[in-house]
């Protein structure tokens, strides 16, 4: 109840910012994810198993608070992969991050902030997953960006925190039963379009 709760308290907070702020703005984002989640355990003594790094992909919105010394939440559908020896770790997310930033110089400006995911769902190798340890997750961002007019770019590390495990039974499909570890960790490379006049 809490975790939904909160949930549905960042969505007011991100809608708050992106849509009644005339200050300095909203906009859209859009982007490619290098990411990979944690090992693969087949059972509690055999070794751990390191995934391979896939390239997924997010959509989102943004708002921005202030200008040279800024907030900046977000709300982002994530869609990250990860390649394992059993198949394919595939999650769909909806992921908030709340992040500080502050003007370097020039264009350049760095952020950094804390990032909290909502997993929507994942699948392994057509095997659905339903049995997430917790849907509501917590992690952090730290990256750089250049501002180019009404266009943004950026690049960001994230990291999950919160231990999540999604567990595995033996299947027609997946010969193996284990355990994953979900935490991201990736570099996430962005654009941004701002749709509104403010500064």
């Amino acid at each position: 109840m809490f975790q939904k709760s909160f949930l549905i308290l960042a969505f007011a907070l991100v809608s708050s910012l992106a849509f009644a702020q005339s200050g300095t703005g909203w906009g859209i984002k859009g982007g490619l994810n290098y990411n990979g989640n944690g090992n693969f355990f087949a059972d509690a003594t055999a070794a751990a198993e390191d995934p391979d790094r896939a390239v997924g992909y997010h959509l989102g919105i943004y708002g921005k608070l202030g200008n040279r010394l800024y907030v900046r939440p977000e709300l982002v559908f994530t869609r990250v992969s990860s390649d394992y020896n059993q198949g394919d770790l595939k999650i769909s997310k909806l992921d908030i991050p709340v992040l500080v930033g502050v003007k370097v110089f020039g264009p350049l400006h760095a952020f950094a902030g804390p990032s909290f995911q909502y997993i929507l769902g994942g699948e392994i190798r057509d095997v659905n997953i339903q049995d997430v340890e917790k849907d509501f997750t917590v992690g952090a961002n730290l990256g750089v960006g250049v501002n180019l007019g009404r266009l943004g770019l950026e690049v960001r590390y994230e990291r999950g925190f919160t231990e999540n495990e999604v567990n595995f039974i033996n299947s027609n499909i997946l010969d193996t039963a284990g355990r994953v570890d979900t935490r991201p960790e990736q570099v996430i490379f962005s654009a941004s379009y701002k749709l509104n006049s403010g500064n």
